[in-house]
């Protein structure tokens, strides 16, 4: 049940603009978090990848899950505060973990 602040791609392109494109001199040489601003736990995380790609090889709902150790010195939840890229750049995170997943597992299921 661990739980981190994934984010999608797009989220990162849309940081990097708003950062590279700013005209606030508040916002210029300072450092950002780069997230979604919710947290997921490991398991949402392993069951939305076999939601996702059962829909293109069913046997993948059926992978049984193994849990190791737990990491020496891992912090078990996560979550990024966005306001700072909110309020200086106007950053609008608009994919969610789920809805990143989904089209990067779409994308590659029909692509690779």
């Amino acid at each position: 049940e661990y739980s981190r602040d994934f984010t999608y791609i797009d989220n990162v392109i849309q940081m990097n603009i708003r950062a590279m494109e700013t005209k606030n001199p508040d916002a210029i040489n300072t450092v950002y978090n780069t997230a979604y601003g919710e947290r997921t736990t490991l398991n949402q995380l392993v069951g939305y990848l076999k939601e996702f790609l059962s829909e293109f090889d069913s046997e993948i709902a059926k992978v049984e899950i193994f849990y190791g150790p737990n990491r020496t010195g891992d912090i078990p939840h996560s979550l990024a505060n966005i306001d700072k890229a909110r309020n200086l750049l106007g950053y609008n995170p608009q994919f969610s973990v789920k809805q990143g997943l989904k089209e990067a597992v779409k994308w590659y299921c029909e692509n690779l």
